[in-house]
């Protein structure tokens, strides 16, 4: 991998008029919203581990030292939400004032209360039938692409920019470089060309990496430790050449984050937690929510159909929208978009008679499908929600055989 940097320059090449760039952004475990979504979905954990039917919407706003946990919950489980909290922030890693946050001086506040009686007796009464109805309204959207790699099925740039994230993360608590801290945010923007309705990715025209760090660490330091040690070890050499550009902490010092220096807030990254921009989001964010909010599991199922239409190679890459309604079982409406990809011999109308007869959208199908009652939404609460290994994401693994 050749290195080049490049200060102060924004980019002014002409490409050729089939190619393009995009970009994508992610944030790590130390950034305020993350710290919020990771509090969230702990506490939907703690519940569920005892309560596997627990109705939980917590969402989490942060400034300094203070905590406000929000939200309706309505569980047999005891949980002790500051003691989750604290625990939490310690997974994080802020363990001293001199990083911003030290999660045993923390003020948490407390405003719970139990689910609004009619949204929640619709859905009491009719897990009774053994049915569910949602209780919300909203639209979600699926994505999946086999532009780069055929397991993963995500775009590139945003597959990347979270890989470095995670290296990041990886490279802080295993003391690979031990001035990290928690804190950090990176970009990924892809030179991408056009071949007919295909796009293919070219190769990485810059990275973007902006990682908290100890006061005492210089600048040339910084930028040779996370090039050499997060950077090379993501990006894949085929997509790297001698124009690469590597923009490594341009603000020079990143000594304060978490939420001391910004304010966190539940759900202010959805585009980070889905598909880094390549598809449409219907606003409903993730985190800190049971699976009875469609938003949440109608967003997984919309991304299983997706994986699996393409996994079966019956197009290159497909959107998947649903809308649901408050009150009802089914959804509204279902729109399959392949972009002109589709397999050879057949149409979007194909695609989507081929989810009729393989996906059920009814919320308790959902939930059994996708096993969506364990305590598992920790881990999905950092580094996104799709194009990820684990036993976790049963979304992430598609239908064994689909009729059609």
């Amino acid at each position: 991998m050749t290195e080049k940097k490049q200060e102060d320059q924004t980019v002014t090449e002409s490409l050729p008029s089939d190619h393009f760039l995009f970009t994508s952004e992610s944030v790590g475990e130390g950034h305020p919203d993350k710290l919020c979504d990771q509090i969230s979905d702990a506490v939907l954990d703690a519940c569920l581990q005892v309560d596997p039917k627990a109705k939980v919407l917590c969402e989490v706003s942060a400034k300094r030292n203070k905590f406000y946990i929000l939200g309706e919950l309505d569980s047999s489980a005891g949980i002790n939400i500051k003691d989750i909290v604290a625990e939490t922030i310690k997974q994080v890693g802020y363990d001293s004032k001199d990083k911003g946050l030290d999660y045993r001086d923390i003020e948490v506040t407390e405003m719970i209360q139990g689910s609004p009686s009619e949204p929640a007796e619709t859905v009491y009464v009719q897990e009774e039938d053994k049915d569910v109805y949602t209780d919300n309204q909203g639209v979600m959207f699926g994505y999946a692409t086999d532009e780069w790699d055929e397991e993963a099925l995500v775009p590139l740039t945003h597959y990347l920019a979270s890989k470095i994230c995670e290296r990041i993360s990886e490279c802080r608590k295993l003391n690979i470089i031990p001035w990290l801290r928690p804190d950090c945010k990176s970009q990924v923007t892809v030179e991408y060309k056009r071949e007919g309705n295909l796009i293919t990715p070219i190769r990485v025209h810059n990275v973007l990496v902006s990682a908290q760090h100890d006061p005492d660490i210089g600048i040339e330091e910084i930028h040779k430790e996370i090039l050499d040690k997060v950077v090379k070890q993501v990006i894949p050499p085929a997509f790297v050449d001698a124009n690469t550009l590597y923009y490594i902490n341009p603000s020079k010092s990143f000594v304060i984050g978490g939420p001391m220096a910004d304010a966190g807030l539940t759900g202010r990254k959805i585009v980070v937690d889905t598909y880094g921009g390549w598809a449409p989001h219907g606003g409903g964010s993730f985190s800190g929510k049971d699976p009875t909010k469609i938003e949440r599991s109608g967003a997984y199922y919309a991304r299983y159909v997706a994986k699996s239409l393409v996994h079966h190679k019956l197009c290159h890459r497909v959107l998947v929208q649903v809308s649901y309604a408050l009150g009802m079982a089914d959804p509204l409406a279902i729109y399959i978009d392949s972009y002109g990809t589709v397999k050879e011999g057949m149409m979007d109308e194909d695609l989507m008679n081929v989810v009729r007869k393989n996906f059920n959208f009814r919320l308790n199908s959902i939930i059994d499908e996708l096993q969506l009652r364990q305590p598992v939404y920790s881990k999905t609460s950092v580094f996104g929600h799709f194009g990820r290994d684990g036993p976790e994401f049963t979304w992430e693994v598609p239908k064994a055989a689909l009729e059609y």
